[in-house]
């Protein structure tokens, strides 16, 4: 599954309070990770006229990390830990080497750019 992921720098709740007001839908509560302040969102999803997208404050870590300063990148879900790795393999340059990680909400998950420039995250979602 394709899905959108919108980043924000420190202001991802106050864009879901806006997007939920403007889109007639909710945040799926059960989905929100917070980070180690307590404050920003790691993780969330939001139903926006039928297409699920991803939200978080990560915003400063994709311009550290990548140089990126967009506020979207997409984000391929697999069904297995194989299935990803074998589409990482594919894509990858010399440069882009990630590590994968596990979180509450993936039992695998990273970010990296292809050689056109595209910002990919790539997770497993059972």
């Amino acid at each position: 599954m394709l899905i959108p992921h919108l980043h924000f720098n420190g202001n991802c709740m106050e864009a879901i309070d806006l997007y939920e007001k403007s889109f007639n839908t909710k945040v799926d509560a059960e989905s929100i990770d917070y980070m180690s302040d307590g404050k920003k969102i790691a993780h969330a999803v939001m139903n926006i006229h039928g297409t699920e997208v991803y939200l978080n404050d990560a915003l400063k870590f994709l311009n550290d990390t990548f140089g990126i300063s967009c506020g979207v990148h997409l984000t391929i879900t697999f069904n297995t830990v194989d299935e990803l790795l074998t589409c990482y393999e594919n894509l990858k340059t010399d440069e882009t080497p990630i590590p994968f990680y596990e979180t509450p909400y993936s039992k695998l998950v990273g970010n990296f750019v292809d050689k056109f420039g595209v910002l990919w995250g790539f997770m497993v979602t059972a």
